[in-house]
């Protein structure tokens, strides 16, 4: 992936050192592989577990010089999100006011930290949540080192898939601002749980396809302005195979349990890989309505 050609986002804040006790639960795929752990090996209550991981109050030590190694993955993660603010700018400024978009997008900040970091409307994000959206903040949350988990746990990473996952949370706040997200959240407790576990894949699934969308338009972007593709052979492979890797049937089957699909919530790996293709080959944000489709065909 040729991502150093890529603007650098300046609404990029990096937090080195920190500490804290407390925990957010967003819509990451680090909480649904915690859930997923809490559900199917410890056999506890998801909510429990993490409560508990957060009253374990981490005290760290002065900030370790950073290797040229974390350097390159800071700047990767600033070009990511600057790629995205381009693309959804140009996005919504041609298609706003159709299906729900806005006319104008809303950029959203993105907190890069290590370990645990406090955030602005309370409690702590922990790294082992995993990269999360917070609406309520508008802004995104990732410890890099979930990189490193994608490397040795989730099928393998690779910088295509690592920006699949940024470009993922940002597809989170693309829903804050048609306001999917505040529609499903409000139907939770109004709704049996599995009816609301269907809601809560339907919306994972069009995040899937935001991120495609975005990899499809960077692509031709960085084409016209530069005569290269930015994807280069082997980068969609990598995205694949984490989706792939975080589908719920996957995770449960991989924790030797039974699989559920009452219980998924973030859709299976087929669902996952299918739509982020969608995105990537159509590049048409009208085409990714997963709540207009019946559940079965999802």
């Amino acid at each position: 992936m040729r991502w150093k050609n890529l603007r650098e986002s300046e609404n990029v804040e990096r937090r080195r050192g920190g500490g804290g006790k407390g925990v957010a639960m967003g819509g990451g795929i680090g909480a649904i592989i915690m859930a997923i752990i809490a559900i199917f090996v410890l056999n506890q209550d998801p909510a429990k577990v993490m409560s508990q991981m957060a009253q374990q109050k981490q005290q760290q030590g002065p900030a370790i010089p950073q290797t040229e190694r974390e350097k390159e993955i800071d700047q990767f993660v600033r070009s990511i999100k600057g790629s995205t603010e381009e693309i959804w700018t140009k996005l919504l400024s041609q298609n706003g006011g159709r299906q729900n978009f806005p006319p104008q997008y809303r950029i959203p900040k993105l907190v890069n930290y290590d370990g645990m970091t406090r955030m602005k409307t309370g409690g702590v994000a922990d790294a082992r949540m995993g990269p999360f959206y917070l609406p309520a903040e508008e802004t995104i949350y990732i410890d890099t080192s979930f990189f490193n988990q994608m490397d040795r746990d989730l099928g393998g990473g690779g910088d295509f898939a690592y920006a699949y996952v940024i470009a993922h949370e940002v597809g989170h706040h693309v829903q804050k601002l048609t306001k999917m997200t505040d529609y499903v959240h409000s139907r939770k407790g109004r709704i049996p749980d599995a009816q609301y576990n269907q809601l809560s894949v339907r919306l994972e699934l069009q995040t899937d396809f935001y991120a495609g969308v975005w990899a499809h338009h960077a692509n031709e972007q960085h084409r016209r302005a530069k005569g290269t593709n930015l994807l280069e052979e082997g980068d969609i492979e990598e995205a694949m195979n984490s989706a792939q890797a975080i589908g719920d049937d996957t995770l449960q089957k991989n924790a030797g349990q039974k699989i559920q699909p009452e219980s998924f919530n973030h859709g299976t790996s087929k669902q996952r890989m299918n739509w982020f293709i969608k995105g990537l080959r159509t590049g048409d944000i009208s085409q990714g309505n997963t709540f207009s489709i019946d559940y079965r065909d999802l």
